[in-house]
């Protein structure tokens, strides 16, 4: 875990996917590191699934996991406009720790067939999951990152953006989009002081993954701790001159 960095106190990351493995160590990186974190987490009562949260869309609170008013969730369904920009209005709400970094984690996979044996449904639902929320919680964040003078977007994609496998259209198809949103982001607001990069992980050492490959040799799968290091790194002062980067974090697999 990182040490305490003085010079990021005092600002807000706003993490999406907060809640998932990957999620929960970039959460403690940032938070060891001085920043606060906002982290919005899907309503309820009605979803009773993980992460779930029986506050109304409104009303925001402390995480009790972690030191005092370090993290602070937001319910928020982050496929729905209005609730993303109310999400990112809490996030850039705190005039003492403007909104400096957005970090995109959430999104999700599913396996199928090969293209023509995959569903229109099947296939939208990765650019839902994976696409949607970047590109809503992205753009509702940059009218304040550019307010505050400028700030950083990390998103996340995959190797199969760049490398596919068959049976994933889907998944590989959001993937690759997410990665070109970043490279557009990157490219339109340089001028304005907003860095956009990417990490592409291979296989993410998580107790989910594992179960779906027991068989796999899961030392070869890079740790979320690992990917959390370049995250913190990406939102950092010391990679003001990165901007528009595709970052493999493959591990050895």
């Amino acid at each position: 875990m990182a040490s305490v960095d003085s010079e990021r106190t005092g600002r807000t990351a706003l993490v999406t996917g907060g809640r998932g493995a990957l999620g929960t160590a970039v959460v403690a990186d940032l938070v060891a590191a001085g920043w606060r974190v906002v982290v919005p987490v899907r309503p309820g009562p009605a979803d009773t699934g993980a992460g779930a949260d029986p506050r109304p869309a409104t009303e925001a609170g402390t995480d009790p996991r972690w030191p005092a008013g370090a993290v602070l969730t937001v319910p928020a369904e982050l496929t729905d406009p209005d609730q993303v920009e109310r999400a990112v209005a809490v996030a850039a709400g705190q005039p003492d720790a403007p909104l400096r970094a957005v970090v995109n984690l959430a999104g999700g996979y599913a396996s199928g067939g090969l293209v023509h044996e995959t569903p229109l449904a099947d296939f939208e639902r990765m650019l839902t999951m994976n696409l949607r929320p970047t590109y809503l919680v992205t753009g509702a964040a940059l009218p304040h990152l550019v307010a505050a003078g400028g700030g950083s977007v990390v998103c996340v994609a995959a190797r199969a953006a760049l490398a596919p496998f068959p049976g994933a259209a889907g998944y590989v198809t959001a993937k690759a989009a997410v990665l070109a949103l970043a490279s557009a982001v990157a490219v339109e607001y340089r001028a304005q002081g907003v860095r956009c990069n990417t990490v592409l992980p291979s296989i993410i050492d998580t107790p989910a993954n594992r179960a779906a490959q027991p068989g796999a040799d899961h030392s070869r799968w890079v740790p979320p701790a690992e990917i959390a290091t370049v995250i913190r790194f990406l939102v950092a002062d010391g990679s003001a001159p990165t901007s528009g980067a595709a970052i493999p974090v493959y591990g050895r697999a």
